[in-house]
């Protein structure tokens, strides 16, 4: 019985929800190709999959415990004192993968950079937006070490275009690609849809505490001296929704995707972090957008400033937004999308 089942693990990372959205349409394309999907993850990433996908199996992973420095400067200084507790976490996770594939018969293994889910028995994917990891001046330690844990990967999935323009420009290229990656073009679980607006402006909160609660008190203020209707999604996934209407803002804690393509379509104009699934997202649905990028965390800046340089999306510190500033939208573009038609029948050969 076990044999005729196609298992395939996925494992997002549970850093804010980007990692276990974008893993959203690969489960759904596992799914139309015959495969079953199992998935595993740890908090409020594994919790929101549950809730996408109630019918599939999934499994909890080791936490790598990841946490933001409420002072954005001392973004790395946190990252290094919680590596003891992430090595601890990949080292569990290496073990618990080698007995999943005898217990589910894998036939395969797709990793959202989860660092210690691989295997040398069965293909084993990496995926990831980052074949650079910026942090500052130590930016090619860190590039190097992320770079040889995806070699030992059968191939590296960068959910980006390969030439230009695209959306990740120095961190998802490099200019000696030795790895084996596949540019598959950008991930969004969500569709465009022509539908009637409904809202001026959409807010949108994720990415871990303590940096979400704080920006979310500021973001109120401003919210309501908006002079339009909002739609405020605080990307606190609990275990049932909940709403609230203040004046001319209307709160909800999260949206499952089909509320948030709904949302997404119906609002004129999004205020939100700048991490790679919400630019993903945004591109597919040809949005204009403000960015208020993670203090310290320097992937969301670069993208942000590389994005404003571009002419596409404008961006301001946390510490110096106010509403006004969504006036500068006038000025950009917005985010494009790219044609692209993944050969997802072709990519998962690797599984085959």
């Amino acid at each position: 019985m076990g044999e005729t089942k196609k298992n395939i693990l996925i494992t997002p990372l549970n850093w804010g929800l980007g990692h276990a959205t974008r893993c959203i349409p690969i489960i759904r394309e596992l799914e139309n190709n015959g495969f079953t999907p199992i998935i595993a993850s740890d908090g409020i990433a594994l919790e929101m999959l549950r809730k996408e996908f109630p019918h599939l199996q999934t499994l909890e992973l080791p936490s790598y415990q990841i946490e933001y420095a409420k002072n954005g400067a001392l973004f790395k200084w946190k990252m290094i004192q919680n590596s003891p507790k992430m090595i601890r976490a990949i080292l569990q996770e290496k073990k618990i993968v080698s007995k999943w594939i005898e217990e589910y018969t894998l036939k395969g293994i797709i990793s959202d950079n989860r660092l210690g889910v691989f295997s040398k028995k069965v293909p084993s994917v990496f995926i990831t937006h980052q074949l650079n990891v910026l942090t500052g001046n130590t930016s090619w330690i860190t590039s190097k070490l992320h770079q040889n844990i995806i070699k030992k990967y059968t191939e590296c999935w960068v959910p980006d275009v390969a030439g230009t323009p695209n959306l990740t420009g120095k961190l998802g290229h490099l200019d000696n690609p030795y790895l084996k990656i596949k540019y598959i073009g950008p991930l969004s679980r969500l569709q465009k849809k022509l539908v009637p607006k409904k809202y001026d402006l959409l807010v949108m909160l994720s990415g871990p505490e303590p940096q979400r609660g704080i920006l979310e008190d500021r973001l109120k203020t401003e919210a309501a001296r908006f002079k339009g209707q909002v739609i405020f999604i605080k990307g606190k996934v609990e275990s049932e929704q909940k709403t609230e209407i203040i004046e001319n803002v209307t709160y909800y804690n999260f949206m499952n995707s089909s509320e948030l393509e709904q949302a997404f379509n119906e609002s004129e104009l999004v205020l939100s972090r700048s991490g790679y699934t919400t630019i993903m997202d945004l591109a597919q649905l040809r949005k204009k957008a403000f960015f208020i990028p993670t203090p310290g965390q320097y992937e969301q800046e670069y993208l942000a400033k590389k994005l404003k340089r571009e002419g596409l999306v404008p961006f301001a510190k946390q510490d110096n937004f106010k509403i006004e500033n969504l006036l500068e939208t006038e000025l950009y573009r917005g985010l494009q999308t790219f044609n692209n038609n993944v050969d997802w029948e072709n990519l998962f050969l690797i599984f085959k």
